[in-house]
C-alpha cells in the first residue's frame, strides 16, 4: 500500500500530469482537497473509487483515512491542487506516514505561478532586468512567516514577485512594496487561473488596490508583481543569437 500525493494543477482538468492522471486511475481511495480541485479530475478515479473530501477534515482525520487504507491494503491518491513543493501541507502529512511506515511517492504539478503566468502572457524573468523569480507569502492565521522574509528584501533584489496568499491583504503588500519598486511598477492579480472563471486585474502598485476597490476579486487569487512585467525594452537572450556558438549549433 502506497500513498501517492499528487499535483493536480492549478484547475483545468487537462493541466494534470499525465503520471497524475494514470495515478489517480490505479488507486480505489481518493483524498482531494474539495475547495480547490476541478471536481472534472475526479473523473480520472475508477468507477466505484472511494472519494473524501478532505476540506472540512483535520490533520487527525487525513491521517486516520490513511491508516484506514492502509488496514485494508488500498493504495490512496492524495490530490493537491498546484504544485506540491509549495503551500501543499504535504511535509505535514508526511511525517506522519513516516511514523506509520507508510510508504508515499510525490508527483508534481503544474504551479499556481506557471499557470498565472501563461493567463497574462508574460514571461517573468528577462534577460538583464530580472532572472529570478520569488514565490513568497505574507503571515496569515494558519502560518506565520520568518523575520527576514519580507516583501521588502525580496523586492530589493528586483526580481519579480508571485505572492500567493494574500490578496485579503493588499494594502499591505502595496504598502510594503512601494517604498521599494514605485508607483508605477506593473502588477498582474490573477484568480483562478486556467479555471473557466478565470479573470485577470493589471494595474499599477499605485492603483490596483483602486481597481480592486471598485470590483473585487476572489480570495484564491495570485499577484504577480514586478519591473519585469512592463519591460519591453530588453535586451535578447544570446542563446539564439547567430554568433553564439555552442554544443548544438557551431559558428556562423
Amino acid at each position: 500500500m502506497t500513498v501517492h500525493f499528487i499535483g493536480a494543477g492549478p484547475g483545468a482538468a487537462d493541466l494534470i500530469t499525465l503520471r497524475g492522471r494514470d495515478l489517480l486511475g490505479r488507486c480505489r481511495v481518493c483524498l482531494y482537497a474539495g475547495s480547490l480541485v476541478a471536481p472534472e479530475i475526479l473523473a480520472f478515479c475508477p468507477p466505484g473509487a472511494r472519494l473524501v473530501d478532505t476540506a472540512p477534515l483535520s490533520l487527525d482525520a487525513i491521517e486516520r483515512e490513511f491508516l484506514a487504507a492502509h488496514a485494508h491494503g488500498e493504495d490512496v491518491a492524495r490530490l493537491h491542487s498546484g504544485d506540491l513543493a509549495v503551500y501543499s501541507a504535504v511535509a505535514e502529512q508526511i511525517r506522519r506516514l513516516g511514523r506509520h511506515g507508510i510508504p508515499y511517492t510525490l508527483t508534481p504539478g503544474v504551479p499556481a505561478f506557471a499557470a498565472a503566468a501563461a493567463a497574462i502572457g508574460r514571461e517573468l524573468t528577462l534577460p538583464e532586468r530580472a532572472q529570478s523569480v520569488v514565490l513568497t507569502r505574507i503571515s496569515g492565521r494558519a502560518s506565520k512567516m520568518p523575520a527576514r522574509e519580507r516583501l521588502s528584501a525580496f523586492a530589493a533584489t528586483g526580481a519579480t514577485l508571485a505572492i500567493h496568499l494574500a490578496i485579503q491583504a493588499l494594502a499591505r503588500v502595496v504598502g510594503e512594496l512601494m517604498p521599494v519598486f514605485g508607483a508605477d511598477c506593473p502588477v498582474a492579480v490573477v484568480a483562478r487561473a486556467s479555471w473557466p472563471d478565470q479573470r485577470i486585474v493589471w494595474g499599477r502598485l499605485g492603483d490596483i488596490e483602486a481597481r480592486l476597490a471598485a470590483d473585487p476579486i476572489g480570495r484564491s487569487a495570485l499577484i504577480l508583481v514586478g519591473p519585469a512585467l512592463a519591460e519591453e525594452d530588453f535586451a535578447e537572450s544570446a542563446l539564439y543569437d547567430a554568433a553564439y556558438v555552442r554544443r548544438f549549433r557551431g559558428a556562423p
